[in-house]
C-alpha cells in the first residue's frame, strides 16, 4: 500500500515521518513544497502517475492566518485551488483523500444565527461536548474561508475523501504556539496571554496517528457507518478545553519555566484576522466510526 503526503516538511508532514517505522506494510511518499506543488496540476499528475498511491495526505496548506489578510490570492491558491487539485488526481487514480482542515471554518461566536459561546461565563451554550461535524461553518477570516472552500471544492470533485478538521496544532515540529512560547520565556521575564479565546490543543503525532488509524482501518474493510461508506468530515483534537493563557501556563508548568504569565482579553491584542472564540471540536464521530482513543490534551502535552 502506497501512502503519498504532501507538505512533507510542514509540522504535520513530520509528525507523520516520526511515526513510520510502526506501519511496516506501508511504502510512504513524503512530497515537500518543491517536489509536490498542489496549485500546479499538472505537477500533481506528474507525482500521481509515477507513484501511484492508494492513498493521499494533503498535509500542504497556507496557514499564516494572520498574513492571510494581506495575501488571499496565495492563501486561495494553496487552501482552495490546491485542494481541488489534489482531488481531481486522486480522483483519476482512485486514491483516497484524507484532507487536514481547521477549526477555523468557524466563527464560533454564531452557529445557525444562534449563540453559541458566552465570553463572560466562559462556557459554550449550544452543547458542552462542542462543535460538530454537522454544525453550518461560518469563518470570520480568509485562512477561515479557503479551508472552507478548500473542503467545498473536494466534496464537489472527489466521492472518496476525508476531511479532517483539527485545532490548535503543535508539536516538537516546525513552527507553532508551544515552541514559541518556549522561545519568548527565553528572551522575556513576562509575558501576556489570550484568556477568552476557547479550544484544544492538538498534538501533531496524535492528528498523524489518528490519519493512520482511517487509512489503515479502511484498507482493512473494518469501518463501515449505518452499512454505507463513511467518507465525509470528521472532527479531530485531544480531549479537554483550554484557553490560549491555560496552555501557555501548562506549557510552562512541564517544563518548569518559570515567568510572569498574565491572561488578557481578545479586545488588548488585536490581531489582522479575528480568532474564533470558542472552538471546541466534538470527537464523537472519528471515535465511534474508527475506535480512535484520544488522548487529554495535558497528558498529549507531556510527550
Amino acid at each position: 500500500m502506497v501512502v503519498l503526503v504532501t507538505g512533507a516538511n510542514g509540522q504535520l508532514g513530520q509528525a507523520i515521518q516520526s511515526i513510520v517505522g510502526k506501519y511496516p506494510s506501508i511504502d510512504f511518499v513524503f512530497c515537500t513544497s518543491s517536489e509536490l506543488n498542489i496549485t500546479d496540476k499538472s505537477n500533481c499528475e506528474t507525482v500521481f502517475n509515477k507513484y501511484k498511491p492508494q492513498f493521499c495526505i494533503n498535509a500542504a496548506a497556507y496557514t499564516a492566518v494572520d498574513k492571510a489578510e494581506s495575501e488571499p490570492e496565495k492563501a486561495f491558491a494553496i487552501n482552495v485551488t490546491g485542494a481541488q487539485n489534489i482531488a481531481e488526481v486522486c480522483k483519476i487514480h482512485d486514491t483516497i483523500l484524507l484532507h487536514v482542515s481547521t477549526d477555523f471554518v468557524f466563527d464560533a461566536k454564531y452557529v445557525d444565527g444562534t449563540a453559541y459561546y458566552d465570553r463572560e461565563l466562559r462556557l459554550p451554550l449550544k452543547s458542552e461536548k462542542g462543535l460538530t461535524e454537522t454544525d453550518v461553518p461560518f469563518p470570520a477570516g480568509i485562512y477561515g474561508l479557503t479551508k472552507l472552500q478548500g473542503e467545498q471544492a473536494i466534496e464537489s470533485t472527489w466521492a472518496k475523501h476525508f476531511i479532517i478538521r483539527t485545532s490548535w496544532v503543535y508539536s516538537q515540529y516546525a513552527n507553532n504556539f508551544m515552541k514559541t512560547m518556549l522561545r519568548l520565556a527565553t528572551e522575556r521575564d513576562s509575558l501576556s496571554v489570550v484568556s477568552d479565546q476557547i479550544g484544544t490543543p492538538t498534538n501533531a503525532v496524535d492528528l498523524a496517528e489518528a490519519l493512520l488509524k482511517i487509512i489503515t482501518s479502511y484498507h482493512a474493510k473494518s469501518v463501515r457507518l449505518s452499512g454505507v461508506e463513511v467518507f465525509g468530515i470528521y472532527n479531530f483534537s485531544n480531549e479537554g478545553q483550554c484557553s490560549w493563557y491555560d496552555f501557555a501556563a501548562e506549557i510552562f508548568r512541564v517544563n518548569n519555566v518559570s515567568i510572569n504569565l498574565q491572561p488578557i482579553p481578545t479586545s488588548a491584542y488585536p490581531t489582522p484576522a479575528k480568532r474564533p472564540a470558542y472552538s471546541v471540536l466534538d470527537k464523537s464521530k472519528i471515535k465511534q466510526v474508527f475506535g480512535i482513543e484520544i488522548s487529554d490534551w495535558k497528558e498529549s502535552l507531556k510527550k
